[in-house]
């Protein structure tokens, strides 16, 4: 199956392969239908892109491999319905688990590992920490490697109230549409972010996180204690902490055909050396570049959608070999209906592994 969209304000509108049933293969031959669930995504309005990044919405027909969520600059709004996501602390199974039907995650510097148990519906709004800041109206560095409930922000009730809203409507195009209203309204009410906090944001960005802290105090005009201040109540994290998760996204982004090697990677994305660039990803995301990049590739060649950071996979996909589907995509094809996939491939199941029986 291949993706669709449609046109909203100008803007396509992805609608990833989606809810219906899709033939697995089975030792024997093709079996059961399997219901994959729906995936939905669309880009910000257009006057609110320097604020809001995206919106993704999800159905979860049952219970789903955990994804891993890295590092990446930015405050998270999620609303559901049904299963609560389950969300463990670092990017294994090892941390103390939180349940969350409704949640707001601020700027994280580690990875997360979240899944569903079972049924539900769910839509992620992305913010830049700028935006976020506007939208939520309080200092981000209370929400820095935090998760708060939105009625603890946006005041008694709030959740319930917008979330009774979206569950009703017919379809995604209508949730985003609640989204739109609700959120323009919040962002045109709330505090402004001061000038010199949104140019020293993109002079980070548009460096791919190369200046120093004093480099930044010098474009800024401010000294850097007073920057830190600014970074920690606008954006969650002093500028240095910053700078490492935009060099590391930036890493994860660059063309695999721009380098030869991984000590030419760290090299081209401004660390000291490959040790260095090794050093940050295990902080940040508890894997190396060899086990990341790959993963970046793929969701590159499949398309990203409307995000410019590699963001989030499958847990356990790292070990994949090339060509895997992470569950909630279709297939590849593997032959005409009713023949075996070809002589020395296996055909994945339903969660994206060999069939029982068969050889990795």
């Amino acid at each position: 199956m291949r993706p669709t969209g449609f046109l909203y304000e100008g803007a396509l509108v992805a609608l990833l392969p989606v809810a219906v049933s899709a033939p697995q293969w089975r030792e024997g031959g093709l079996v059961a239908l399997v219901d994959r669930g729906e995936n939905a995504e669309r880009r910000s309005p257009a006057g609110l892109r320097s604020q809001l990044i995206r919106y993704r919405g999800y159905r979860t027909p049952g219970a789903q491999p955990p994804r891993v969520t890295l590092p990446a600059a930015r405050v998270t709004l999620l609303l559901g319905w049904g299963e609560p996501l389950h969300i463990h602390r670092g990017s294994n199974r090892s941390g103390a688990v939180e349940h969350w039907s409704s949640m707001v995650a601020g700027p994280q510097t580690a990875a997360l590992l979240a899944g569903y148990q079972g049924a539900g519906y769910a839509i992620e709004v992305e913010f830049t920490p700028l935006g976020a800041h506007t939208c939520l109206g309080l200092p981000l560095n209370h929400l820095a490697d935090a998760v708060l409930h939105p009625d603890d922000v946006m005041g008694a009730g709030w959740t319930a109230r917008i979330t009774e809203r979206i569950a009703v409507a017919p379809d995604w195009h209508s949730r985003w549409a609640i989204i739109d209203s609700t959120l323009a309204n919040r962002l045109a009410d709330g505090p402004p972010v001061p000038p010199v906090v949104i140019e020293a944001w993109h002079a980070l960005w548009s460096s791919h996180g190369a200046l120093t802290p004093s480099e930044l105090a010098q474009r800024s005009g401010r000294g850097s204690r007073r920057l830190q201040t600014l970074f920690r109540e606008y954006i969650g994290i002093p500028p240095q902490t910053l700078s490492r998760i935009i060099r590391f996204q930036h890493t994860l982004k660059i063309p695999p055909q721009d380098y030869r090697s991984l000590a030419e990677l760290a090299a081209t994305s401004g660390y000291h050396d490959q040790a260095h660039m090794n050093r940050d990803f295990r902080a940040l995301a508890g894997r190396t570049p060899g086990q990341l990049r790959p993963l970046a590739d793929r969701a590159a060649l499949a398309g990203a959608g409307h995000d410019s950071c590699f963001t989030d996979f499958f847990a356990g996909h790292e070990h994949l070999p090339r060509g895997y589907a992470s569950p909630g995509t279709p297939p590849p094809r593997c032959g005409p209906a009713g023949q075996a996939p070809p002589p020395g491939r296996t055909a994945p199941t339903g969660n994206g592994a060999p069939a029982r029986g068969t050889r990795r």
